[in-house]
């Protein structure tokens, strides 16, 4: 596969000079051209530099949906040194881990959350803080990125090469402290050219980012991927008010809509005005992160006739997509088939291809795959052999190729030897009226070893649902060894960022209950 760039900087410097007064950035009524782009990140670099960041050094981002986000990225290319995108939702003993497990020498934050930043060592950890918003008191500690910009400094370009490694993605840690995946300027490119081809992507096109910016979903297909062919970004700075969000895809005339399926099932059911349906300029739903329910795909097709919604699959270890359903034949429950570039097998537990149709360990292979976990050679030897990624995801393949995701590979249930996969439950629960959505955790048994307990979020105005009419609806639809021992109501399933359900909140929750 050939690459058009060598690195991010390169990427922006080619297109501020080539196309200086194309729109990179939409944010609100501001418009951000690639040539002014180009220049705040020269100048951000300049002030880097005279800082003391230099080639390899790590710097962590802890900053909202912003211009200043990918300013930071780019600059942080133009001198050698690696970004380390941390999620926003974490509390100060979290990134306090992240930022000691990196070696962060820096850290480049918004005010908006600035009571986290304080309530970890961060003096002891880095050398300077540079604030995104409003800073009250500036110091030579903590600077605004305002005044980082007007002091108008020059930096020296390190090139750095299609292998040196760009980004640090840290894992959501659902099992022990995050990993962090250090993902290099090949990786994250493959992912922008294989997608460019598959979506057809090009630079007329413009894609709407709300999503948080730090994941590595909205970061690598969100945001460099738009900006690797030429094309623009609309940068809204929160999903709220949601609104706003459909306000922006029409005025700006936007032509792929990248979500979660949280937001694909708000869509399904908000009332859009009429002029939004008949005027807006989108081609293509894109959703990642979480599995899309069913009758979330079936809404949005009967909603928007003419627009695709198109799942796909990946994970931060694959900078990150890996399969993604084609405009011309996307498949319902299918993340469909691999992207251009990369292989995806469906194997046993020696590594040994499994049939079509038959259920399996996932494994992937491409220029994709992440160079290792920061500092641990152990899970790594473990993740990648021979060049194959153990995704820790279970599924089958189709005739065509066309990948079918069962579960995650630890929250598969084994009830008397018998393997038990959540989501077939959980779609099964999500069909029943009243039902906004569902997991499926496994509980330990005396006799049949595990059984799975369903924990069922209600949708909007329902107050209860009848357990006997739920009951029956599953015994119609699954096998009698399936059928949860217990269900649970809950306000609200607890998620990460990017909407995909914390499991193992959900087993910690149980555990309490026995």
């Amino acid at each position: 596969m050939g690459y058009r760039f060598n690195n991010f900087y390169e990427l922006i410097l080619t297109h501020g000079i080539k196309r200086g007064r194309k729109v990179a950035l939409f944010v609100g009524k501001e418009k951000i051209r690639y040539r002014d782009l180009l220049e705040r990140v020269d100048r951000f670099a300049g002030f880097l530099q005279s800082r003391g960041v230099k080639e390899g050094d790590k710097v962590a981002l802890f900053l909202r949906n912003s211009p200043e986000f990918i300013i930071t990225l780019f600059a942080l290319s133009k001198l050698g040194a690696i970004a380390v995108p941390i999620n926003t939702f974490l509390k100060s003993e979290e990134l306090q881990y992240i930022l000691e497990d990196s070696g962060a020498i820096l850290l480049v934050a918004s005010t908006s959350h600035e009571k986290v930043v304080q309530d970890t060592e961060i003096d002891s950890l880095c050398s300077m803080v540079i604030w995104e918003g409003d800073l009250r008191v500036t110091s030579s500690f903590n600077v605004s990125f305002e005044e980082a910009l007007g002091e108008k400094l020059e930096a020296k370009a390190v090139m750095r090469k299609l292998d040196d490694t760009a980004v640090i993605i840290y894992t959501s840690g659902t099992t022990g402290k995050p990993k962090g995946a250090m993902l290099s300027y090949k990786n994250i490119f493959s992912n922008c050219e294989a997608g460019a081809e598959h979506l057809r992507i090009t630079g007329r096109d413009r894609v709407v980012v709300f999503l948080p910016m730090f994941h590595s979903f909205t970061l690598s297909i969100g945001v460099i991927l738009f900006l690797y062919v030429g094309g623009s970004i609309v940068l809204v700075k929160s999903i709220k008010p949601f609104n706003n969000i459909f306000k922006q895809v029409l005025l700006k005339r936007v032509t792929i809509f990248i979500g979660i399926p949280d937001v694909y099932n708000a869509l399904a059911k908000a009332k859009l005005p009429w002029y939004f349906m008949w005027f807006n300029n989108l081609r293509a739903f894109i959703s990642g992160a979480a599995a899309l329910q069913e009758h979330t795909l079936m809404a949005m097709e009967k909603k928007f006739k003419n627009v695709a919604l198109l799942e796909g699959y990946g994970l931060s270890e694959a900078a990150p997509a890996v399969c993604v359903n084609p405009l011309n034949k996307p498949k319902a429950r299918s993340v469909g088939p691999a992207l251009p570039g990369y292989t995806v097998k469906v194997v046993d537990e020696n590594l040994v291809e499994l049939p079509r149709g038959e259920v399996g360990d996932i494994i992937t292979r491409g220029d994709n795959i992440m160079q290792c976990y920061l500092n641990k050679p152990e899970a790594t030897a473990e993740t990648i052999i021979n060049g194959w990624l153990l995704t820790g995801d279970m599924g089958s393949m189709d005739e065509e190729g066309y990948l079918y995701i069962a579960d995650r590979k630890k929250d598969l249930i084994i009830s008397k030897g018998i393997n038990i996969y959540p989501k077939e439950l959980e779609e099964v629960i999500d069909r029943f009226e009243g039902i906004a959505a569902s997991a499926v955790v496994g509980i330990s048994d005396e006799k049949s070893g595990e059984v799975p307990v369903a924990y069922i979020e209600l949708e909007e105005g329902t107050e209860a649902i009848d357990g006997a009419k739920l009951r029956a609806h599953l015994r119609k639809h699954l096998a009698n060894f399936k059928l949860p021992k217990m269900h649970y109501t809950v306000d609200e399933l607890p998620k990460n960022a990017t909407g995909k359900v914390l499991k193992r909140v959900l087993k910690e929750r149980l555990q309490q209950k026995q």
